[in-house]
């Protein structure tokens, strides 16, 4: 059946293509998810991934490996390969994922950009949590 109607949607769609519509998000939460950006030495990224989801401090850490950062530093601009790590977290465990980040990141400033997740499948946003419920909002170590 639900086969059978998506069928017809695209039918439809396929027929009038000027009837499109944008498909509004349909399932948002008000759980506080953050997705975290911090950008590390290949050497170092799994490493640091692997503490994140053994401590709680992250439900799920993504390593996209192969990238070239250029940046000013001490007034030069470099370039260096670099593993983006894009970590899912709690707002409750950010101050514990910042501290650990800060203590363990070989950068003398590390990358650490938190962005909202403003909605997402309930399902994996309850999963989230739940992976993350360890300790006392904000606990380290």
């Amino acid at each position: 059946m639900v086969r059978r109607r998506a069928r017809e949607v695209v039918n439809k769609t396929q027929q009038n293509p000027s009837q499109k519509k944008s498909c509004p998000i349909a399932h948002t939460s008000r759980m506080s998810a953050l997705i975290v950006f911090s950008s590390l030495p290949t050497r170092a990224a799994d490493r640091m991934a692997r503490q994140l989801v053994d401590l709680r401090l992250a439900a799920c850490v993504q390593a996209l490996p192969g990238l070239r950062s250029t940046y000013r530093w001490e007034g030069e601009v470099t370039q260096g390969d670099e593993t983006l790590l894009l970590i899912k977290t709690t707002v409750d465990r950010y101050a514990a994922l910042e501290r650990h980040l800060l203590a363990h990141h070989p950068y003398e400033v590390p990358e650490i950009l938190a962005v909202d997740a403003s909605a997402g499948l309930p399902a994996y946003l309850r999963w989230l949590a739940e992976e993350t419920a360890s300790g006392e909002p904000g606990d380290a170590d």
